[in-house]
């Protein structure tokens, strides 16, 4: 990699990293490296060709996973029908609730937490339901009336039993099927109870699309197009991104941040310290699952860092690499932390909730595209079905003992170079998010390792799947919110309370089954943390 000017131009100004030797620093000379094996390995065509031999010989979930490099034209081509189709389904609707996990609510929750309160243009407004905890389930309910609210149950395999769960409450406060739609794959479960109940709408998928990987398909635009977002708008830079990305590897954005992702995570700076501007924040989540859940696996892979607040260089180790999402986002700091030697790279963001379309498409090709350069394959997930079999477990034959981990104990075992993940199953509404996410800080800047924090039972479909398959350096602090009310699971025989507190005992279980250092601990103990 040459050395160049302080911003490197790709094409136009959309798409700038900066890579100078200052910036990258330790990285530079790596990054370069990895940069020309993707030319040498002819990664760049062969992915846009879907030659699946990139990543496996075998095409399984490969070849059915790559539909996210032509979804765009697609639903461009779409668009003006969709748009008539969710115009019928919200008339009289004051609210839209969706109800989805992981890769169908994380860039459903951006385009809802983006947009204006209460809704854009006039719209509906968006809730994103994602929690078991009977706190949250009862708040929506309060805050949306059953007859002025439209529920949309989003779930690639029609089977997520949060998401059933979540349709199975919402149906018993109101049995109205033209204020219920569905989002899915063709033939799945979710389909076929949509159609014997006559729900408004159902949404088909195109079925060659993972989960993480599906922002700009029908689970991510049906959604935003529900709430009144810029959709075309969304397509438009997609579109733009998506010209540039089939360039040749030394010009190509998305070869040039995959080599540096992945020339961290060969250098032990595989914790990927996200940037991301305050208006778009829970962006962060959505790239936090697309790089967690397709590299953390084979006993490697990349640590996303999402939604910390940059520090002094001081109370960072050496395995770092943060990424920034525009020049203005914490300009003083990155520099600061460059200055100090760590690796900074700086992608161009205008700022507009458009202009993530780009963004998605690509952080996805760079995603596929470190897969390639740490061995992996980036479209499974081959350790998320353990914790939901565990789960089943405890409905099944009723809750373990599980005695509470003092924290000191858990930090004692924390060593440079690791991670603390604090997995808080608790009400994302509760004040205590908020001191756990100071405790957090505090953490860092006492041990000098980077801290997570996950909301279970998202995290579950987001960085679960790291937790279990990747690198073996978490230390996993998990913590249980009471519950001094429940919500019945209709037709289940349980509420979302024990629901909850089953995702958190089998996730537990699962953590120790694969000898990670985990244990619960009481939440007082960990708020306690922060002055």
């Amino acid at each position: 990699m040459r050395c160049v000017p302080r911003r490197w131009l790709v094409a136009s100004d959309d798409v700038i990293l900066d890579d100078t030797p200052d910036r990258l620093g330790p990285l530079t000379k790596p990054a370069a490296d990895a940069l020309a094996e993707l030319g040498d390995r002819d990664a760049v065509a062969r992915t846009w060709s879907g030659d699946h031999t990139l990543w496996r010989d075998d095409p399984t979930e490969i070849s059915d996973r790559l539909g996210w490099l032509t979804v765009v034209p697609d639903m461009l081509a779409r668009l003006d029908g969709l748009r008539a189709r969710v115009a019928a389904l919200v008339s009289g609707v004051d609210h839209v609730l969706l109800a989805g996990m992981g890769g169908s609510s994380l860039f459903p929750e951006v385009i809802a937490r983006s947009l204006p309160a209460g809704g854009a243009g006039g719209g509906p407004s968006l809730t994103v339901l994602d929690t078991t905890d009977p706190a949250a389930v009862a708040r929506v309910g309060r805050n949306l009336p059953a007859d002025r609210t439209l529920t949309v149950a989003a779930s690639k395999s029609g089977s997520t039993l949060e998401t059933r769960s979540h349709l199975a409450w919402a149906w018993d406060r109101n049995p109205d099927p033209s204020r219920f739609a569905v989002i899915t794959d063709p033939g799945s479960e979710l389909g076929a109870l949509a159609a014997d109940r006559g729900f408004a709408a159902t949404f088909e998928n195109p079925p060659d699309l993972g989960g993480r990987y599906s922002a700009l398909s029908l689970f991510g635009l049906v959604p935003a197009l529900l709430a009144g977002a810029d959709v075309a708008g969304l397509l438009r830079s997609a579109s733009a991104m998506s010209d540039r990305l089939r360039g040749s590897t030394p010009a190509n954005p998305a070869a040039r941040l995959a080599a540096a992702v992945a020339a961290g995570a060969r250098s032990g700076r595989d914790k990927l310290t996200l940037v991301v501007p305050d208006d778009v924040a829970t962006f962060g989540l959505w790239l936090e699952q697309l790089v967690a859940e397709s590299t953390g696996k084979d006993g490697t892979g990349v640590i996303p860092v999402v939604g910390e607040a940059l520090g002094p260089p001081e109370v960072y180790g050496d395995d770092r690499l943060f990424v920034a999402l525009g020049d203005d986002t914490e300009r003083a700091a990155l520099a600061a932390l460059a200055a100090a030697g760590h690796p900074v790279a700086v992608l161009p963001f205008g700022g507009a909730l458009t202009d993530l379309g780009a963004q998605v498409l690509l952080w996805e090709l760079a995603t596929a595209l470190v897969g390639a350069l740490l061995g992996i394959q980036p479209f499974d997930q081959p350790d998320v079905a353990a914790a939901k079999a565990a789960t089943a477990r405890v409905l099944a034959d009723g809750p373990p003992h599980v005695a509470d981990t003092p924290l000191d104990d858990l930090l004692a075992e924390v060593a440079p170079g690791d991670y603390v993940a604090i997995q808080a199953f608790v009400d994302p509404g509760d004040p205590a998010v908020a001191a756990i996410e100071r405790a957090r800080l505090a953490l860092r800047d006492r041990l000098h390792v980077a801290t997570t924090v996950g909301l279970g039972p998202r995290f579950l479909h987001s960085t679960g799947q790291l937790h279990k398959g990747g690198p073996g350096t978490g230390v996993f602090v998990q913590v249980v919110g009471d519950d001094p009310e429940d919500v019945p699971v209709p037709g289940a025989g349980y509420g979302f309370s024990r629901l909850k507190h089953a995702q958190a005992d089998g996730d537990l279980a699962t953590l120790h089954d694969r000898k990670r250092r985990a244990g619960r601990v009481r939440l007082a103990e960990v708020t306690e943390v922060a002055p």
